[in-house]
């Protein structure tokens, strides 16, 4: 049987949904499940269900809890990662306002921009820890990675590391909930209104899930990349394998112009459709950020709003504890999705045969024009034998530059951080299409060093 430890298992969504996913598994029957969260009171909460699940579920797993990572490695098979310097809301705010402060306001400030320096480079040393551990306790397992950025940190496991890195993201969904809405009467596909945008949103991700539910058993989508930068390749009915691009491109030329400006503009530049929606999509184009013709406000990128989702992210622990407690029903976890973290580790634990749209890994010629070794976003295949990358052959040279410059910005910023070298973090932000003037990314930057120097000792 095999063993999975999950880290940042006391993450009110991640470690409810991958928790529930790997315990209702009839294939882990009799397998190890460690828990590790550094938030003793969020992994308690966390622990307390699964003991419960795995009575009521009859599950048969074996489960431990542990502060420190370091007690749950030896001998694992998997090491699932959600682990994020915190507190998250907050450092993300300051990402965001930092840069204000010298007239650069970035679009988004989560994965791209100064801000996706930032949040990666304090998330480099724990991360780090873990894989120089495993490297010793494990060294065979698969790090399982959901933790933002979602390049920068697969790239510094893969550059820094002899631990296998895969990364999952479930963006790609977003693409399957665009070709839904926009071929929804052709496919007989009921949209539910509300949906006001791809933005994170409470309110509109249910709807969304509704589409995206309706839409996967019609069509195969096919879209490579980068992560929050990947593009639809191919959009063909499962059906009759008809090419269902043409008509995207001619349903969607009418289709409700203030719904996500942003991909209708890039759709119609460069012909491909963007996968993330416009507030992921922003952070890596050098025409959202100008502060004379304040292009945010004509494309409407919403802010995440991070006082609003701190409070719900108490909420959903509260909501947590009441499930371990018995105070309240586990059947909405029945349908709990790991985001592709379970697929990953029954199929290659058990030999199966699984397709999965969307991971990240290290280029090995599968977007033939993106650098070798540079962490991409494509299908992929998954067996015993391991993960492996569809190819897809080139993207359109044009996409390709986009997606090169912010691989490259990507490579110098976990340089920097694990180097402690001032001058690689320059270069980090001076090939960001949010920077245009080099005297304001030297004060970013040290701004952002003195403002993050307990987690930034290495500068």
């Amino acid at each position: 049987m095999t063993t999975i430890t999950v880290i940042g298992a006391g993450s009110a969504s991640f470690g409810e949904n991958t928790l529930a996913a790997l315990m209702r598994s009839k294939k882990l029957k009799g397998s190890t499940l460690r828990l590790v969260d550094r938030n003793a009171q969020s992994l308690d909460i966390v622990h307390r269900l699964a003991k419960r699940l795995n009575q009521e579920w009859q599950s048969g797993i074996t489960i431990s809890a542990h502060t420190h990572h370091k007690e749950a490695l030896d001998g694992a098979n998997f090491v699932v990662s959600a682990i994020e310097v915190g507190p998250r809301e907050e450092l993300w705010k300051s990402d965001f306002n930092i840069p204000l402060k010298y007239g650069v306001r970035q679009p988004y400030a989560e994965n791209g921009g100064p801000g996706g320096f930032a949040h990666a480079a304090r998330n480099v040393k724990p991360v780090l820890e873990i894989v120089r551990d495993m490297e010793q306790a494990c060294p065979d397992a698969w790090f399982i990675n959901f933790t933002n950025p979602m390049v920068r940190i697969c790239d510094l496991v893969n550059r820094y590391s002899k631990i296998k890195v895969v990364g999952l993201c479930h963006q790609i969904f977003i693409g399957y909930c665009f070709v839904g809405m926009v071929l929804g009467k052709d496919l007989g596909i009921d949209v539910p209104d509300g949906i006001t945008g791809m933005h994170a949103d409470v309110l509109n991700h249910p709807l969304r899930e509704k589409v995206v539910h309706q839409t996967l058993p019609l069509i195969d989508l096919r879209a490579a990349g980068t992560n929050h930068f990947s593009w639809i390749l191919s959009i063909h009915d499962k059906r009759t394998g008809e090419d269902l691009y043409p008509l995207f491109r001619e349903r969607f030329a009418s289709f409700d112009p203030q719904f996500e400006p942003l991909s209708r503009e890039v759709f119609n530049a460069f012909s491909l459709f963007p996968v993330p929606g416009d507030t992921h999509l922003c952070e890596y184009l050098p025409w959202l950020s100008d502060p004379v013709t304040k292009p945010w406000e004509k494309f409407n990128i919403r802010l995440y709003d991070w006082d609003l989702m701190a409070s719900l992210r108490d909420f959903s622990l509260d909501r947590l504890n009441e499930m371990a407690n018995g105070n309240v029903t586990t059947d909405g976890l029945l349908e709990a999705d790991s985001e592709g973290a379970l697929e990953m580790i029954e199929n290659i634990a058990f030999a199966g045969n699984h397709y999965h749209l969307a991971a990240n890994l290290p280029n090995v010629g599968q977007i033939a024009n993106l650098p070798l070794g540079a962490i991409v976003e494509t299908p992929v295949h998954v067996n015993g034998a391991g993960i492996h990358p569809m190819h897809v052959g080139s993207l359109p040279e044009s996409i390709a530059e986009l997606c090169r410059r912010e691989l490259m910005s990507a490579q110098l910023g976990i340089d920097a951080a694990v180097e402690g070298d001032y001058q690689k973090a320059l270069q980090c932000l001076l090939l960001d299409p949010v920077i245009t003037d080099m005297n304001i990314a030297r004060k970013i930057l040290d701004d952002y060093l003195k403002t993050y120097r307990e987690h930034l000792p290495q500068f």
